[in-house]
């Protein structure tokens, strides 16, 4: 790279750019968390949408009872999930702690304890498909706590990723906030 004084200095071969400013690693680190947060956000919205069409369909009545299932008692809180992402997605332009936390304990509030929840209600009805092959709730011929216990075991999975991230995001911003206290 020539510069406008003239060609490179003599006695360089373009091997000394160790002292040129790089970008510090926890701004490198924030992008890549936010962007991994981003993707999981956009896989829980998917599978949010995806039960709120179940539910519609199965309280409106659009299809059988043979077709789409009542939905679990478990489904109605999880609707409230939403809000953990709707915080982390606000959280983000300008690094902002607070909505980020805010994130994360309703993560464990609205999305994690539901999928607990879910998991213990449908249980005895997994426990009898399994003893006795016998299913009483179906979704589009396919036994209902079958399918919805392959939805709950995705959705624990984004969540608990989901908080991972969230968390080295924040150690990320700490980090960052504590340097520009020190100077």
């Amino acid at each position: 790279m020539a510069s406008r004084a003239g060609p490179r200095a003599a006695g360089t071969d373009g091997s000394d750019f160790q002292h040129r400013e790089r970008v510090a690693k926890h701004y490198q680190m924030s992008v890549t968390l936010k962007y991994e947060i981003k993707k999981l956000i956009y896989v829980h919205l998917v599978i949010w949408l995806l039960l709120v069409a179940k539910m519609s369909v199965g309280h409106l009545r659009l299809l059988s009872h043979d077709q789409v299932a009542m939905p679990y008692q478990w489904e109605y809180p999880y609707l409230l999930s939403i809000l953990p992402s709707f915080f982390g997605l606000l959280s983000f332009p300008r690094n902002n702690i607070s909505y980020l936390v805010l994130s994360m304990i309703s993560m464990g509030l609205f999305s994690i304890a539901p999928l607990i929840y879910g998991s213990m209600e449908m249980f005895p009805a997994a426990q009898q498909l399994y003893r006795h092959g016998k299913a009483y709730r179906f979704l589009f011929g396919f036994s209902a706590v079958s399918v919805m216990y392959l939805v709950l075991v995705l959705a624990v999975q984004v969540h608990a990723w989901q908080l991972y991230y969230s968390k080295k995001l924040l150690d990320s911003w700490f980090t960052s906030t504590q340097e520009k206290k020190r100077k």
